[in-house]
Formats: C-alpha cells, structure tokens, sequence
C-alpha cells in the first residue's frame, strides 16, 4: 500500500523515541509553538494512544466514564473527515486522549491501535497547514507500522538525551523509519545541558565527545540541543509551554533554534522534490 498525504497537510512530520522519558512531548509542543510563531500554520496529533500527554500539556481535559476496551468503528475508505480539531496556543491539535477521555481505561488488540490511530488521524478536518506534527509513543510496533503504511510522512525527528541507552534506543528506532523510505531530519537532544535558575551559567552535565552516538546514527544531523531548566517543567504544570510563555528566554530561543534548523531541512526536501516551501 502506497501511503497518502492528508488533504489540506502540506507535510507530516512525526516525532519520535526509542524510549520514554526524554521529553519527547515537551519537545512536540514547544516545537510546534515556535514554528507557528515563525508564520507557519501547525497542527499537533497526539498518536500516543496509552499515554496522550499533549492536551494535558496545553490545559485541554476531556472526562469520560471508564471502559474496559475501546474499540474504533470502521467507516468506508472514502468517508469524508468530520472531526473539528482544537484550537489552542494558535495551533490546531487532536489527540485520542479527547476520544477517549483522561478516565478511560483502554485494552485493545495490537492490530486494533493502529488502525484506531490511523483512523482518528484521517477524520480529523485538519484545514490548511504547513506542518502537521505526530506525536509518536516510545515504540517501534503499532500506532507507528499503520501510520507509516497509510500516511506520507516528509520525515523524522528523532528525540533523545545525551546518555548512552537513550542514545542506543534512538538508533534503533531510526532503523523503522530507514525501512519505510522516510528522510530522517535529524536529532533533538533534550536535558542537553543545565542552566542554573540563580547564576544563569550554563553547566555540562553529560559528557560530549566525537564517540557520543552510536554508529546508526553517525550521519544524522544535530538540529539542536534544549537546556534542562526548571522554567519549562513549571511552564508544564501551568499548562503554558515555555515558548508560549517566555518568549524572550534563551530556553525558548532553543526551540526556536531547531525549529529554523527543522524549516531548512523541510524546504531543502520541497528542493529536492520540486515542491515550493512556505
């Protein structure tokens, strides 16, 4: 099957780990925030079906009764989308936790997850964007196989930290999307480095040497390094990502730093395929 782009989605970018707790979604957000703020019109779709994070993230709460089992209703293969998305932060977002609901307990069947997600990703009326970026979960099985099977992908951001393991898991996800034929647009590192909230210097917690990474990814280009700082947890639990809240801090600036760095690769694959950028 030959994966179709979305109507009105200029390009899908999918954001992803080998493992969890990188900050992965922090990264989703604040990134998405940074290149609206450039001029670019962003969507945010929050595949991570057993742990959607991104509406809490943005102050969204949808409650529902628990369930034992969600399963997704089949609807023919040329049914118009019909879901609104939400608008938050000047940005459009759905994820299955507004499905599903925060209370809801789910159990479905491995080949159920990606045809749930797919399925929630293609009804929603997404209207006319730049950039649509997946929030992916930390796996390398299902919601990713279906999504890369029926959805064209423009590419891959990868997110890790400095420390080894992290970096291993990274490569290894790398590996699905090397097989799917998706260009993979480079590395986030996040928790790079720590700046401290009295003095303001910057301190070098991991090590960095030209060994750092692992052999897979050798050739994957750095698209910037994001602090570990105590502004951008604080901003998560008052639901105000740090890019949409402190604009003018050199944290946000870091997001800004690889969302420029992101728009280059992007217009550089328009380039490439004879598309026009935005």
């Amino acid at each position: 099957m030959i994966p179709l782009p979305l109507p009105g989605v200029r390009q899908v970018v999918a954001v992803a780990s080998g493992k969890g707790g990188v900050g992965k979604t922090t990264v989703t957000v604040n990134l998405a925030l940074a290149l609206q703020q450039m001029g670019s019109r962003v969507g945010v779709f929050d595949a991570d079906i057993y742990g959607p994070n991104v509406p809490l993230m943005l102050g969204i709460h949808q409650k529902r009764t628990a369930q034992e089992a969600y399963m997704p209703v089949v609807r023919p293969a040329d049914a118009q989308p019909y879901l609104p998305p939400i608008e938050r932060f000047g940005l459009k977002l759905m994820s299955t936790g507004l499905i599903m609901g925060e209370d809801q307990v789910i159990n479905p069947p491995p080949d159920a997850v990606g045809q749930l997600v797919v399925q929630t990703l293609k009804d929603v009326v997404w209207g006319e964007l730049d950039i649509l970026l997946l929030d992916l979960p930390p796996s390398a099985g299902q919601p990713q196989a279906g999504l890369l099977e029926h959805v064209h992908m423009a590419g891959v951001v990868l997110v890790s930290t400095p420390q080894d393991l992290s970096l291993l898991d990274a490569g290894r996800s790398l590996r699905l999307f090397q097989k799917a034929r998706v260009p993979v647009l480079g590395i986030v590192e996040n928790m790079s480095y720590f700046i401290c909230p009295t003095c303001g210097e910057q301190h070098e917690i991991f090590q960095h040497s030209a060994q750092w990474r692992p052999e897979s990814l050798e050739e994957v280009p750095l698209l910037g390094r994001i602090p570990l700082t105590p502004a951008i947890s604080q901003g998560i639990n008052r639901a105000h990502p740090l890019v949409h809240e402190q604009t003018g801090s050199a944290q946000a600036e870091a997001f800004r730093s690889v969302a420029a760095a992101l728009r280059q690769k992007l217009h550089q694959l328009d380039r490439s395929t004879g598309q026009n950028g935005d």
